[in-house]
């Protein structure tokens, strides 16, 4: 249609009033089509020129606008929104020519919370900027949802969690109770006692209530939500620091330790006590996977707003049939472990807003990837050409 349009247009001078009239109803006939469009969609559509002026906005738009009797298309469009925070993120993100996707705004609409997510992007016409297109999407109920969802899976963890506990329990506690009954036997043994064998018996006690309490430390480290401190941090210097660290109990196992870092430094947002402790829980995995000895590397990388950290071993690998299972709560193939090592490695992860997955063949080894995201501004990503009166 807007290619008939243009052409007609170019032979305006040679219709007759009948053909021009045709061709204003074929112009009024689309914009009805593209105005019932646009007031159709569920989400919100702001469309601001190059001077941040409001241009055109939908019905779904509406209840963000100020409420009144006057016109509200030529004004700033922070002017015309009814909530001064968003009103005040909107200036500063159209004045300063960024791009923003997804920034959430909790509204109370006479006492109903609402959350909206808005995104900002640059119209672009012909190559060139011509204002700014903002989408506001209502995500209450999909924040709803994904509450009651993680309530489930939390609840879902614990069940995991505390079957665990009491099965990692029962063993110590059975051993304790043993001992306990021989030690009441050496009692009453014609009042002698055996200071050995008591000894002994003690002594196992006290290995069994270190081994509970370890467990409880592991419980509440896997279910407390963390106390982390994130700052900017290099992670080539965490990556050194803790292979620095361990590298001597590696080389009496026969294990080389290697690291390919990036020449620059990876910059993230971290808890470098936190990195270190996940670092070492997979480095110490990847050791117990080599037996014999090999080689574990270690390997930084930039992405695009991102930077992936590698862990791999050339070890025994793991069984494709439990490679989705290592995260879960206590499960170890390990004849003696707490299966939570991979479960708070998981946790710090995500405790960064980052990603983890694994890859492994049967002997093979394993590599596990981690992504954490870049602590980097939002920027315009076509810079505007032309003058603020172009249309």
């Amino acid at each position: 249609m807007r290619k008939f349009i243009q052409r007609a247009l170019k032979k305006l001078s040679k219709l007759d009033g009948d053909q021009i009239k045709s061709l204003l109803d074929s112009m009024a006939a689309e914009n009805e089509r593209l105005e019932a469009v646009l007031h159709s969609m569920m989400d919100g559509v702001l469309v601001a020129d190059n001077e941040h002026k409001l241009i055109l906005y939908n019905k779904s738009a509406e209840p963000l606008l100020i409420k009144t009797s006057g016109e509200l298309y030529e004004k700033k469009i922070w002017n015309v929104i009814n909530d001064e925070e968003v009103a005040e993120f909107l200036r500063n993100v159209l004045q300063n020519q960024e791009k923003i996707r997804d920034k959430e705004y909790t509204l109370d609409f006479q006492g109903i919370i609402r959350i909206f997510s808005f995104s900002i992007m640059p119209l672009v016409s012909e190559g060139k900027i011509r204002g700014n297109l903002i989408h506001i999407e209502e995500v209450t109920e999909k924040r709803r949802k994904e509450a009651r969802l993680r309530r489930a899976e939390n609840l879902a963890s614990l069940t995991t969690l505390a079957a665990g506990v009491a099965h990692e329990i029962k063993n110590p506690l059975g051993s304790m109770s043993i001992h306990i009954q021989l030690i009441e036997k050496e009692l009453q043994r014609n009042g002698f006692i055996n200071k050995e064998s008591v000894q002994q018996y003690l002594g196992v006690i006290s290995e069994e209530v270190n081994r509970l309490n370890g467990i409880v430390v592991d419980f509440l480290f896997a279910v407390r939500p963390m106390d982390s401190h994130l700052e900017e941090k290099d992670l080539n210097q965490i990556v050194l620091d803790t292979v620095d660290f361990i590298h001597f109990e590696l080389e009496e196992s026969g294990i080389e330790i290697q690291t390919e870092l990036c020449q620059d430094s990876c910059n993230a947002l971290l808890d470098d006590k936190l990195i270190k402790q996940a670092l070492l829980n997979l480095i110490k995995n990847a050791a117990a996977a080599m037996p014999t000895g090999g080689v574990i590397r270690i390997q930084t990388e930039k992405k695009r707003g991102s930077i992936l950290l590698r862990i791999s071993d050339n070890g025994i690998g793991i069984p494709k049939d439990i490679l989705t299972k290592i995260f879960e709560p206590y499960f170890t193939t390990k004849e003696f472990g707490s299966g939570l090592g991979l479960t708070v490695v998981y946790k710090i992860v995500k405790e960064h807003q980052g990603e983890i997955s694994v890859q492994s063949r049967e002997g093979e080894g394993a590599e596990f990837s981690l992504l954490f995201p870049c602590p980097q501004g939002e920027k315009s990503l076509i810079e505007w050409e032309g003058d603020s009166h172009e249309a």
